[in-house]
């Protein structure tokens, strides 16, 4: 009995003991919350607090618009902690704020962590560090001088005057009240459209507005303008205004593609040289013989009586919206005119002489009368800007090689005096060739320049020193089996074309075991048999494996497979894109995902899915809108 009652004497002290311990911790516990509540509760009221750091206050998203109450003049630095250019500015800052502080009134210096205070930065749109704005009187102006102690300080003294005013818009407002006078009265005028709500357009506008000033300060001044497309609908649809911002160039009235940057200096130089005219005057005879012996595109040269000759007036207007692609002559020497044994009032297209052969004229002429269209000329140049048979190059590509189909002799192309009479014994083969197939644009290319293209056709380790691709229409390419190059052997490749009995290069993963699944898997070598077939609409999502978007939209595809699997005429697919080629150019590519519908009665014309809803509901409601093989309608799921 005494040795039970011990027992139970030892037990009742360890369960006490116990008891004491757990309490112990349980209260710890609760100071510890209490304390990390009170660290909070802390943290909030610094985040509220305005601190100073050498004479500089410390503001962020929580304090700065109660700091901003009252107060006239504020500037404002934004910077992100590992910018090297605001660490390095850091000490030139504080002695800003030293001297402000010492203005009558006082001016405070502010700075603004962007990287932390992502709200305040994204509402002042701030891109680039260090950022400075003067806030006067709640609102940003911003500061685009000098970054140096004087410069600064002057320029925020001269905004805190009482009687400053931001200065008035360069860019000028257009409405329809306005639009043609101010426009075709201008020789050259660049003109934005724009809507309010546009993200895009709220980037550019300050971009815009720095460049009409810098425009505006050139002799003659170049004018920017800008038109609110929502406000002024006749405006937009009069010139096919269908997003924005969208960018014109009007001379006297008529309208040309913008095609430059979006960037204040970018859009500065670019008018710039839109601005001029877009033929060069030559004089000397020389000028033009240096260009057809040692150039490397098409010489075109306009010979005219003078600048009031009605053929002129017909050639700078053909040239301008040409510009871009094309380098323009022109000439009222009777000399230049003997040398191209051209007469006024006619254009004439040489072509360097590294390009000529005995199988087509050295230059191309046409006359130019009052009576000749704009539309015409500009053919006149399209058809006769290359040779038989050119140097494609990644320089050109886009301008001059974009015609389809187009055979490509790929070798070590160079043109310098060593190497010439190699790269011309090549291409003499390809010109006995491309002569008798007047439909096909044929090119030499510089193997290096197209390592990747090579690959692609399946002839980077072919092991050959000279080897061909057909790029066809579709976005189909075909390789020649490597073997010893001639004219002979390059004229039966493309014969062989011609004939239809070529089978096209299709980078594609193996065909999938099974394919059952609410998702068809479509690869490269089943793109025409499941996406261009006439008697079902499909829908194609092509995408990457590492695309996060790609991965956060499955699910809802999946489930939009599983809600139409019932639809025999209806094919819900997905490509991985960078597995496989997509045979047919009509469906681009160029992020991810991008879907298309293809229609059961328009292949050629797939309609793209824009809407931002990625959801089984947006896509329901995309192909209830669109898709024409739809047994019924109904309810969402």
């Amino acid at each position: 009995m005494k040795k039970l009652a011990l027992l139970l004497l030892v037990l009742l002290g360890v369960a006490h003991f116990a008891t004491l311990s757990r309490c112990e911790d349980e209260e710890k516990q609760e100071a510890d919350e209490e304390d990390s509540d009170d660290e909070e509760e802390e943290d909030d009221e610094d985040d509220t607090e305005v601190k100073e750091e050498n004479g500089v206050t410390v503001l962020n998203n929580n304090n700065f618009d109660t700091f901003m109450e009252g107060k006239d003049t504020v500037l404002v630095e934004f910077y992100a902690p590992w910018c090297g250019h605001c660490k390095q500015f850091a000490s030139e800052y504080e002695k800003i704020a030293q001297a402000l502080k010492e203005n009558d009134p006082p001016i405070h210096v502010a700075k603004v962590d962007a990287t932390v205070a992502n709200e305040i930065a994204t509402k002042f749109e701030v891109s680039g560090y260090p950022t400075f704005k003067i806030m006067k009187n709640g609102e940003a102006v911003d500061y685009d001088g000098e970054r140096t102690e004087m410069a600064i300080v002057a320029r925020v003294k001269e905004v805190a005057q009482p009687d400053w005013k931001p200065p008035p818009e360069v860019t000028l407002v257009l409405t329809k009240d306005n639009f043609d006078e101010i426009v075709n009265n201008a020789d050259i005028i660049l003109v934005e459209f724009y809507a309010p709500w546009c993200g895009h357009c709220k980037s550019l506008a300050p971009e815009y507005e720095k460049a009409a000033k810098d425009l505006s300060q050139r002799s003659p001044p170049i004018p920017l303008a800008k038109v609110d497309g929502t406000i002024e609908s006749e405006l937009a649809s009069r010139f096919d205004v269908t997003g924005y911002p969208t960018i014109k160039i009007f001379r006297r009235g008529k309208m040309f593609d913008f095609n430059g940057p979006r960037q204040h200096q970018g859009i500065v130089d670019y008018m710039g040289e839109q601005a001029g005219p877009p033929s060069k005057q030559v004089q000397a005879v020389k000028q033009v013989q240096d260009l057809i012996k040692d150039g490397d595109d098409a010489v075109i040269v306009g010979v005219f009586s003078s600048e009031q000759d009605a053929a002129y007036e017909i050639y700078i207007e053909a040239c301008n919206s040409l510009r871009e692609d094309f380098t323009f002559r022109h000439s009222f020497s009777s000399e230049v005119t003997k040398l191209l044994k051209a007469s006024p009032g006619q254009i004439v297209i040489s072509h360097p002489e590294k390009f000529r052969s005995k199988y087509e004229p050295a230059s191309h002429t046409l006359a130019v009368e009052d009576s000749t269209a704009v539309s015409e000329v500009q053919e006149f140049f399209k058809k006769h800007v290359i040779p038989l048979v050119g140097h494609r190059k990644p320089a050109n590509d886009a301008k001059r090689y974009t015609k389809r189909p187009l055979v490509v002799v790929y070798y070590g192309v160079d043109f310098s005096f060593d190497f010439r009479k190699a790269t011309q014994f090549w291409r003499s083969k390809v010109l006995e060739v491309a002569k008798d197939f007047p439909e096909y644009t044929f090119a030499i290319g510089d193997e290096e320049d197209y390592a990747e293209e090579l690959k692609s056709l399946g002839l980077s380790d072919s092991g050959e020193e000279v080897n061909v691709g057909i790029l066809a229409d579709g976005g189909k390419k075909f390789a020649m089996d490597p073997e010893e190059f001639d004219a002979d052997v390059l004229r039966d490749f493309v014969k062989a074309f011609k004939k239809g009995k070529l089978s096209p290069i299709i980078k594609s993963q193996p065909l999938p075991k099974n394919n059952k699944g609410p998702v068809k898997v479509v690869v490269g070598k089943t793109f025409d048999e499941i996406v261009m077939d006439t008697q079902k609409d499909v829908l194609i999502e092509f995408y990457a494996p590492w695309c996060g978007h790609c991965k956060k939209l499955e699910p809802d595809y999946v489930a939009l497979g599983k809600k139409y699997k019932g639809e025999k005429n209806l094919v819900i697919a997905k490509m991985d894109a960078t597995a496989n080629d997509v045979p047919n150019e009509n469906y681009k590519t160029e992020g991810f995902p991008t879907i298309y519908l293809a229609p059961s009665n328009s292949k050629q014309s797939p309609i793209k899915f824009e809407g931002g809803d990625r959801t089984l509901e947006g896509f329901s409601n995309f192909l209830e809108k669109h898709a024409t093989k739809l047994s019924e309608k109904r309810d969402e799921l």
